[in-house]
């Protein structure tokens, strides 16, 4: 069995290993017609450097139009890692080991809702009373859920439909 889960594993780094430079050829070619300078780079990732997630790889964009690819919560990153992903015809259990960032956006944006969801938890403790978090989408859900998966007195739970999909913290009555 696990030299089954093994060559599945070497058959998705392969996959994976097969995708970056088209994904690097593509997001160069959109970012000079979109005339801004900006640069791609693919480098390995360093351990528990996106935790929860640990990817292999991370596809950077960096230059001195970051502001345009991250404004409005990063939208722009936001769309050329979807197109990026579809154009390399990335299956979805792959996305985890390909990271896109811009600037460190991600990274720190990763801090931001960790740090948010241990604040919020605690709060739910000592209030006894639910607490929703804004809008998120499904990433930075997994983020809060993985965060607090193993914290007593709480449970998570995400809400809503569509762009309004959010996450609310509420005491375990499991606790009480």
């Amino acid at each position: 069995m696990a030299g089954e889960e093994t060559a599945a594993n070497l058959t998705a780094v392969q996959q994976v290993d097969g995708m970056l430079a088209p994904i690097k050829s593509f997001l160069e070619k959109v970012l000079r017609l979109a005339r801004l300078k900006m640069s791609v780079q693919v480098r390995a990732a360093q351990p528990g450097e996106y935790a929860p997630d640990t990817p292999l790889y991370v596809v950077e964009i960096s230059g001195p139009d970051a502001d345009v690819v991250l404004d409005s919560h990063a939208a722009m990153l936001d769309a050329l890692e979807h197109v990026a992903r579809r154009v390399a015809r990335m299956d979805e259990t792959l996305h985890p080991l390909v990271a896109f960032d811009c600037h460190q956006y991600r990274l720190s944006r990763l801090d931001e809702l960790k740090l948010t969801a241990r604040i919020a938890a605690e709060q739910v403790r000592e209030r006894g009373e639910p607490f929703a978090l804004g809008r998120m989408n499904s990433r930075e859900r997994r983020v809060v859920h993985l965060t607090l998966r193993d914290q007593q007195g709480i449970r998570t739970e995400s809400q809503g439909e569509g762009l309004d999909r959010h996450l609310v913290i509420f005491p375990d009555s499991k606790a009480r």
